[in-house]
């Protein structure tokens, strides 16, 4: 399929299909007049690259990463890596359940604040 057609499939711009060309991430042969064309598995290869982008993983590690996602080859080493990707989501985890369970304290001092006319600011803020 071409470019245009790859990138409605999946959602995704052909500036940012090209960029994952860039990153080693996707491959296309191309035609005769230079024209890219991809193959049908290129979709799924697409969603797998976006879900590991919204993970929060670099180019670089996902094009690491990928042919084991993609095609199915691991090494004791790939292992490894995933674990430590893992690892680093975990504590992002952590760190946003701890930026919400802040937020909800201020929403919470902000909703009484606007019912009671008492300070949103608790003693340990000042």
């Amino acid at each position: 399929m071409r470019i245009g057609e790859l990138a409605r499939r999946t959602g995704v711009t052909t500036r940012a299909l090209r960029y994952y060309e860039e990153q080693n991430l996707l491959a296309a042969e191309r035609s005769d007049s230079g024209q890219r064309h991809y193959p049908e598995a290129a979709v799924d290869r697409i969603r797998v690259i976006r879900e590991l982008y919204t993970a929060g993983l670099s180019s670089k590690t996902i094009a690491e990463l990928t042919p084991c996602v993609v095609d199915g080859r691991a090494t004791p080493e790939l292992l490894d890596r995933l674990a430590v990707e893992r690892d680093h989501i975990d504590r992002r985890i952590a760190d946003l359940t701890q930026t919400r369970d802040r937020l909800d304290s201020v929403f919470a001092g902000a909703s009484a604040n606007m019912r009671t006319g008492t300070s949103c600011r608790r003693e340990t803020d000042a």
